[in-house]
């Protein structure tokens, strides 16, 4: 078991730009209390938290007047860090999460390894610029602050899609359902499921 027997976390992150809150339990059951300046981000991350089963609650607010681009990035580091910090020593997880979703016509395929070593691989093209107040442009920046932040190898692919909210919202639920296969404890597994020991 991870040294963190709760599989919980609490990141506050403050700077000139953003003031972050956020408090995560990876042993969830999808709960969820969002508050943040970029309602489609919030909508977003309701997804991720209801389909990795996670809790989450997160409030922040960013200099939005100027772009969204801090808080959406800041974002990313901060739940990349909750789960670093929620896993704890890795111990027992799955460790490799994989999933292919479908919105309407768009289909996306996320694939990840919680492995320590961060990489970002995304292939996802949208057609939109916007949606609301957020840039889509960010969504690649909040994944990749993310898996920096996590430690984590993830690759997204877009497999086909033509509707930029589709897109994204697939990408999401692939993404938190990859996660929570990646982060589930297979209780045969003795330490850290890697031939070398460690991760």
């Amino acid at each position: 078991m991870p040294n963190n027997l709760s599989r919980t976390a609490e990141i506050k992150r403050q700077t000139r730009e953003t003031d972050i809150e956020l408090r995560l339990e990876i042993d969830g059951t999808g709960n969820y209390d969002i508050d943040v300046p970029i309602p489609f981000l919030g909508h977003m991350l309701t997804l991720f938290t209801v389909h990795s089963l996670c809790n989450l609650q997160l409030t922040a607010k960013g200099d939005i007047e100027v772009d969204d681009h801090h808080t959406v990035e800041d974002i990313g580091i901060c739940l990349g860090q909750a789960l670093k910090e929620a896993v704890g020593d890795k111990k027992g997880i799955n460790r490799y999460g994989e999933a292919t979703v479908p919105m309407d016509e768009a289909l996306v395929r996320v694939v990840l390894d919680f492995s320590g070593r961060a990489w970002l691989s995304y292939d996802v093209e949208v057609e939109n610029a916007t949606i609301g107040n957020l840039a889509t442009e960010n969504i690649p920046e909040f994944f990749q602050a993310l898996a920096s932040a996590a430690g984590m190898n993830l690759h997204v692919d877009m497999l086909r899609g033509t509707n930029t909210h589709h897109v994204i919202e697939a990408t999401f639920k692939a993404f938190a359902r990859a996660l929570k296969m990646a982060l589930t404890i297979d209780p045969r597994v003795e330490g850290v499921w890697s031939s070398k020991g460690k991760l």
